[in-house]
């Protein structure tokens, strides 16, 4: 019985400690279970190739990135911004990007390190 309790308390803290997430830390952009990602804000490929960007969705899975910013919802969900680690634009065209944190870890878009 204090084996289940200690597992217990272990998954809790684990499962808190991924929803904390903080100003500079590195996360990877996982595979999207649809063509296109859910949970990050995406530009359309219309909106990139105006900026003069090329709009390869595919090349963003396994990329470094770095949280800038984070907001709270009035729903309680995490809306962070992300930018690339080596400091590249996304697509050539767009600095930074939103991400629905908890949605986002859920169906693993995110990854965390």
């Amino acid at each position: 019985m204090i084996k289940y309790a200690v597992a217990l308390l272990f998954s809790g803290a684990l499962l808190h400690a991924q929803e904390n997430v903080q100003v500079g830390d590195e996360l990877e952009i996982g595979k999207s279970e649809t063509r296109m990602y859910q949970h990050i804000e995406l530009p359309r490929a219309n909106f990139i190739i105006k900026r003069g960007g090329i709009a390869n969705y595919k090349a963003l899975k396994g990329e470094k990135v770095v949280v800038t910013s984070i907001k709270e919802n009035e729903d309680g969900s995490k809306m962070i911004k992300i930018k690339r680690k080596n400091g590249h634009r996304f697509f050539g065209s767009h600095p930074v990007v939103a991400v629905n944190y908890e949605k986002a870890l859920e169906s693993g878009e995110i990854l965390t390190q």
